[in-house]
């Protein structure tokens, strides 16, 4: 009997440390994969923040959102637009304020390029920290040129008083420049009052702009106003009621366009407790820069500008470690930090905190989400059914059923387990029952066999192929799945049974001698010991984790019921026998003066207790409470995998969604700057005065204009307050854009628009051979290798001109093109790291803006240094002619131009050979050249620009000899 009760015991702990090792295992998968799956969702998210704060510190989250709207559009819906989409919209009563640095010609000749950006970046820096105090809008950084709205896209009350301290502001700011630098600089700021239409043109590198005759008025009012002084209109005067002090400005006696117009002008006239006094009021603080000196203007701080990066550099600069939203004291501070400052151990610490940061955020939101999950309502959201706990769609109970826990082997190994316990039990009872042994046997087998079959699919390696197959199918097959587990159950449960029939035989009643047994030891004596075998038979029940609960809960009521049966018919006798004997052995006092007195008491026991129940119905009600115990069991267990199920799939489909937007402000981000800029800057949290620079030696920059739109453009009704005529030019940059998208133009890069003007460049790009990136190679490469881009960029201005000429031709217009080229070094990087600006400086980038400008429409005008590099590569061509003439008076441009096969310009002079070409294309610009400069030289009016030196030329396609074309004649 002690050792009966030892394997009892046991089966129960191996069985109950078998479940627990399984429950765990499921819980730290689940647990691990909820890491996992928190962590990727949580560096997405970051990811995503930082893409929707640089996409929003570009572009006004209005604009941005519409963007996104659209650019998730289907395809066919997108063909079904009859025009490109504009994001464009109407804002009245704003505030527009324009401020241009006075001496910068001075302060950019006493610096190098890379010196004079690393200035504007932090200069510009700090104007942005004061437009996000005094709520401006920055618009655009035209050089250097800054202008900002207030009132835009949020209208405020106070739109004009913010405008006038933000440029007080700026003006202080200035002083400080121009005490470091030793130089004249100084503020020159314009406000002015009235609507604008705001929005992005084109479908590349789009940046949020403003059109509007206010926004050409506040233009000249900046060109009009007075060094150190802010000059505001009439309309902005009266938005002011009378907050600041004004004296009359007279603009009109320095800019003839507000002469024209009438508009009067005055100058604020403002001390620094009055304005302190007055941004107090309107809950702004007072200007940033009236606070006090800085700590760097004191003796012995570092100079402003230190460093000068070398050509063909990658160069980061950081400048400080305050961040914009530290106290007032520290935003309000005027100082410039070194640019010079580099990694120290300070950054090191910084980072290892972060790290620790990070680790201690993913593992509170995981324990937020872990408890969140363990309530009960988890399951309900999901339109479960209260009973089979299924879900209500019937796809997500699809995919839970093919998603849940495969066949464990476990599982059936705790059913071999639990057989050979119950027939060790069953064999120290009845050591005499044969039967017992042929059971144990048979059913030992049969679960080995399942249990090897389940193991295939675990262990293919160590299996025959064919086994590994038919295991495979049984663990993809629901309806195989569970007969295979029932299969299991019923191996356990029949042995149990038979061993219980089994035992009848012997028996024959309580007065008779059992025939082979000793009723001391056999199933008579201890029939609960077979009971004992069908609660372990149910445990063995709950380890099936392959099927549902509802299978299980079906499985223990056939178990349940089968030994009930037995109980209460089969075995009626064997246990009134076992009840008889138990009673007898106990014949205490009470039941003895029962004898004596011949009043015996059925059912009471030998303390006089209430009348015992029989141990038939006894062991069959602990069977059913055990059953409903381990379905109780079953059911939670349910329970929990489907609601693990259920927060993988959140967490999936989280990362998911986590992962849609991040492609989609991806997307948008790096059509706004350029793909390289857009990584770094998404790579990791840069500060405000951070600056990313690149130099580049050798490239093209073009500038072309609409100088006729201006005509075209007007605010009528009929015009819809000029978006309409906003909407031809979106149509128009447009169509230049779409040519970018043409592979023989991947070295060309969309810079920005201004106004009617497109600026573009070649040689920029870091996923091309470009002279930027591979100046280490350039003694390697031949002349025509060197100068490709350039030639791709003049065939980009061409096919702009053929462009713009099919969109004459079908809306009967007449608009030209003014293009203007020039090739050389230039700085090409991001001012602001908080609001990036991506553009290019330099000397190069100001000749090509003159050249366009002075140019002539209809023609490209470039100076002879790239007019060299352009015609010597496109002299090897066979199709057109490219004639460089030299300009001092308008040339007409010639028809015949067909594109070439190669996809560059090629030229052709006549019919000749290649050198004797250049020879004539050579000669006939000296001819020119000389001919135009004696006419000069004759009349004493030679400008300054004439000069060899300073000579600029006009490309002009030229018709092939076999056109019998001729040049036309200057005019």
């Amino acid at each position: 009997m002690i050792l009966a009760n030892v394997f009892l015991y046991l089966c129960a702990i191996v069985v109950g440390i078998m479940s627990y090792y399984m429950a765990d295992r499921k819980h730290r998968k689940a647990f691990l994969e909820a890491r996992q799956s928190l962590e990727v969702k949580m560096n997405l998210e970051e990811q995503s923040q930082q893409q929707e704060n640089l996409m929003l510190s570009i572009l006004p989250k209005h604009v941005a959102d519409e963007m996104l709207k659209d650019m998730k559009k289907d395809e066919s819906q997108k063909d079904q637009q009859q025009f490109n989409t504009m994001y464009m919209y109407r804002h009245e009563n704003v505030s527009i304020l324009f401020a241009d640095i006075v001496g910068f010609t001075q302060l950019s000749s006493a610096c190098s390029a890379q010196e004079l950006v690393k200035l504007l970046n932090e200069l510009f820096a700090r104007f942005d920290k004061l437009a996000a105090k005094y709520h401006q809008l920055r618009i655009k950084i035209l050089g250097d040129c800054y202008y900002c709205i207030c009132g835009l896209p949020d209208y405020r009350e106070d739109h004009a008083v913010c405008s006038i301290l933000m440029g007080l502001a700026m003006v202080e700011a200035i002083s400080y420049v121009r005490e470091k630098t030793k130089t004249g600089v100084d503020m020159r700021v314009g406000v002015h009052t009235g609507t604008v239409l705001g929005g992005v043109l084109g479908q590349k590198r789009w940046q949020y702009d403003v059109w509007s005759t206010d926004v050409t008025v506040a233009n000249k009012m900046e060109a009009g106003g007075i060094p150190g002084r802010v000059h505001i209109s009439q309309s902005t005067l009266d938005c002011l009621k009378g907050e600041f002090d004004v004296e009359p400005g007279e603009g009109g006696s320095r800019c003839e366009y507000l002469d024209e117009k009438g508009i009067e002008t005055y100058l604020i006239i403002a001390s620094k407790p009055e304005v302190k006094k007055t941004a107090a009021q309107h809950g702004l603080g007072g200007p940033a820069l009236l606070n006090g000196a800085p700590a760097s203007s004191k003796p012995g701080s570092p100079a402003l500008i230190e460093t000068k990066e070398p050509n063909g550099s990658v160069h980061t600069s950081g400048s400080t470690s305050e961040e914009p939203e530290d106290q007032d004291a520290q935003a309000d501070n005027p100082s410039f930090p070194n640019p010079r400052r580099r990694l120290r151990l300070q950054d090191l610490a910084d980072r290892v905190v972060d790290a620790s940061e990070d680790e201690h955020e993913l593992n509170q939101l995981l324990n937020e989400a872990l408890l969140e999950r363990e309530s009960a309502q988890v399951v309900k959201k999901r339109n479960t059914f209260l009973l089979s706990m299924r879900f209500m769609d019937p796809d997500m109970e699809t995919r839970y059923s093919v998603e849940k826990e495969k066949q464990s082997g476990a599982a059936f190994s705790c059913s071999c387990v639990v057989l050979l316990c119950t027939a060790l039990v069953e064999i120290l009872i009845d050591p005499w029952l044969m039967t017992n042994y042929m059971t144990f046997v048979v059913g030992e087998v049969l679960l080995l066999i399942l249990t090897v079959c389940s193991l295939a699919a675990i262990f293919p390696r160590a299996f025959p192929k064919k086994l590994v197959a038919f295991s495979t199918w049984i663990d993809r097959t629901r309806w195989a799945r569970n007969t295979w587990a029932m299969l299991a159950i019923f191996i356990l449960v029949m042995a149990n049974v038979v061993d219980m029939l089994s035992c009848l035989q012997y028996y024959t009643g309580p007065n008779n001698s059992t025939a082979g047994l000793d009723v001391e030891d056999g199933c008579v004596e201890n029939p609960k010991y077979y009971n004992y075998v069908a609660v372990l038979s149910l445990i063995a029940t709950i380890m099936l984790v392959q099927v549902s609960h509802m299978v299980k809960l079906t499985l223990m009521l056939l178990v349940t019921g089968a030994v009930a049966v037995i109980n209460i018919y089969a075995w009626r006798p064997i246990f009134d026998e076992y009840d008889r004997k138990r009673f007898q052995e106990h014949d205490f006092p009470v039941v003895a003066l029962e004898k004596m007195q011949g009043l015996s008491t059925p059912g009471l026991n030998s303390t006089g207790r209430l009348p015992l129940v029989p141990s038939k119905y006894s062991m069959t009600v602990m069977i059913f409470i055990m059953m409903l115990s381990f379905y109780y069991f079953s059911r939670h267990v349910e329970k929990l995998a489907r609601t693990l199920f259920l927060w993988k799939i959140e967490v999936h489909d989280q990362k998911e969604r986590v992962y849609e937007m991040r492609r989609w402000n991806e997307a948008l981000v790096t059509n706004m700057l350029p793909e390289h800029v857009a990584r770094h800057f998404l790579g990791s949290k840069k500060r405000d005065e951070e600056l990313y620079s690149q130099s580049y030696d050798e490239i093209g920059v073009m500038f072309a204009s609409l100088p006729n739109f201006a005509d075209f453009y007007t605010e009528e009704s009929i015009n819809n307050g000029g978006i309409e005529c906003l909407r031809f030019l979106n149509e128009i940059i447009s169509d230049f854009d779409s040519l970018l998208d043409n592979p023989k133009f991947r070295v060309i890069t969309k810079i920005k628009t201004i106004g009617s003007t497109y600026m573009a460049a070649s040689g920029v790009t870091p996923d091309v051979n470009t002279n930027g990136f591979a100046s280490s190679n350039k003694e390697e490469k031949s002349d025509k290798e060197r100068w490709q881009h350039l030639a791709d960029l003049a065939d980009f201005a061409l096919a702009m001109k053929d462009t713009l000429t099919n969109i004459n031709n079908q809306s009967f217009n007449n608009f030209m093109l003014r293009i203007g080229m020039n090739k050389g070094g230039v700085l090409a990087g991001v001012i602001g790291a908080r609001k990036p600006h991506y553009d290019i400086w330099g000397n190069t980038v100001n000749v090509a803006s003159r050249m366009e400008s002075t140019g002539v429409m209809g023609n490209i005008q470039v100076r002879p240094a790239a007019e060299q590099s352009v015609c010597a590569d496109a002299g090897a061509g066979n199709n057109i002619g490219l004639a460089c003439v030299a300009m001092c008076s308008c040339l007409s441009v010639g028809p015949g131009y067909q594109g070439g096969s190669s996809g560059r310009s090629q030229a052709r002079v006549g019919n000749t050979s290649l050198p004797f070409a250049k020879f004539r294309l050579k000669l006939l610009v000296t001819l020119c050249f000389w001919y135009e400069l004696s006419n000069l030289l004759h009349h004493h009016q030679l400008p300054p620009e004439a000069t060899p030196n300073h000579a600029s030329w006009v490309w002009q396609r030229v018709p092939t000899k076999e056109q019998g074309a001729m040049l036309p004649e200057t005019t």
